[in-house]
């Protein structure tokens, strides 16, 4: 079959808050034609099915629901000018700025001068995380959940088990209620752990799931406690909530550099990958961060964007790997970079597989110390923290890469 061949002055592929607000921003600055390219049948990204309050912040006076948000979001983005096409999938590279497509008008091939990945993130399902028993219905993700109940209005079941203990899982617990499931216990492996269960529901901490039961549909739910013990919960709805990985295949196939951390794009604080032109955004950086933040970076990657149409971006690659030693898991940017750019509100995100009071955080290079900065509050998993970015004019070009260690 023949394909199509086009070009555009941006491409954007996905169309949640952070595409969206590039494309916004882009548009706007008059940066030629931009085009946003959305897999699904409807652009918005996860906020569409998320009906929960808090999104958007100052800019919505407290916050809308998500669907809302993403509406709003959506249509900043016609509005000021930008391109959008939904039902089209991005199925690789035919070039160093080209894409492939497959959607309703047939195959096609688009050229761009600077391409924007925006492509998310997703939490990991049972089978990535080994968890091993029969596969009956009634196994899901928050996100498969929201979508089943908020938008397609289907059953989910009567009694149900979180596993996980991320702010996400509130969002499950309340989406459960919503659909009149009865939610038997919040699980996690960890020992203790920030989250609060709303309305008396159970957390059990410190269970590993072993196992899965049920033929024509879940039974229930086999864990392993810390002490020795096992349970199972009696349940015919089971929801895997958290761990999220950014959804990073785009990227892989384009040949493009991941960071071992995030597993998403190795970047800099202009938001440059190791493609030439190609710039990522968003949740695919690092899973995962709340929607306002992945839209803030989606408008502040325009101007890096406009230098690179205007011929006037730098390179990347010449600045320093950031590295982390454990129990820290990651930071973002992962880079530093030439020409004076800075992350946003001057400041790196971190995360750490376990919880830490008050951690010291110490920044070095070749053993020579550029910075220390003490945590007032504890860091603990599936939270963000930041780190101050005051020490990047320290850092040697040409020197090893940057250490971030926890004390």
């Amino acid at each position: 079959m023949t394909r199509s061949e086009r070009t555009v002055d941006v491409l954007i592929v996905g169309a949640g808050p952070a595409g969206l607000a590039a494309g916004a921003e882009l548009a706007a600055a008059g940066a030629g034609r931009i085009e946003i390219l959305e897999r699904e049948q409807e652009a918005g990204g996860i906020p569409r099915h998320c009906h929960h309050g808090g999104f958007g912040g100052r800019l919505t006076r407290g916050g809308a629901d998500g669907p809302a948000y993403a509406r709003r979001s959506v249509a900043a983005a016609v509005d000021a000018g930008a391109g959008l096409r939904t039902g089209v999938t991005v199925t690789g590279w035919a070039g160093p700025r080209t894409v492939e497509t497959t959607g309703p008008g047939g195959l096609e091939r688009i050229t761009a001068g600077a391409v924007v990945l925006a492509t998310g993130a997703r939490e990991r399902p049972r089978s990535a995380r080994l968890v091993p028993g029969s596969r009956p219905p009634g196994v899901h993700t928050t996100g498969e959940l929201q979508q089943a109940v908020h938008l397609y209005g289907q059953r989910i079941g009567t009694r149900a088990v979180v596993i996980g203990d991320e702010p996400v899982s509130h969002a499950a617990v309340d989406t459960l209620r919503a659909a009149g499931v009865h939610v038997v216990a919040v699980v996690t492996d960890r020992p203790g752990t920030p989250f609060r269960v709303r309305q008396r529901t159970p957390l059990l901490t410190g269970a590993t799931v072993t196992g899965l039961t049920g033929r024509t549909r879940l039974s229930g739910v086999s864990l392993r406690h810390d002490d020795g013990r096992t349970t199972t919960l009696r349940c015919d709805t089971v929801v895997f909530t958290g761990d999220f990985v950014p959804d990073h295949e785009l990227a892989r196939r384009g040949g493009i550099t991941l960071d071992p951390g995030t597993r998403g794009p190795a970047y800099d604080a202009a938001y440059r990958t190791s493609r030439p032109g190609v710039f990522a955004v968003g949740n695919l950086l690092h899973a995962v961060e709340r929607a306002g933040v992945a839209a803030d970076e989606g408008r502040a990657v325009a101007v890096s964007v406009l230098h690179r149409l205007s011929g006037t971006d730098e390179p990347f690659g010449s600045g320093r790997p950031l590295v982390v030693d454990a129990p820290l898991r990651w930071v973002a940017p992962n880079l530093t970079g030439p020409g004076g750019a800075r992350p946003i509100e001057d400041r790196f995100v971190l995360r750490t597989a376990r919880r830490l009071s008050r951690p010291l955080l110490v920044v070095s290079q070749d053993g020579r110390e550029l910075h220390r900065q003490r945590l007032l509050l504890p860091a603990v998993p599936g939270r963000p923290f930041h780190l101050t970015a005051a020490w990047l004019d320290r850092v040697d070009p040409h020197g090893a890469p940057v250490r971030i260690t926890a004390l």
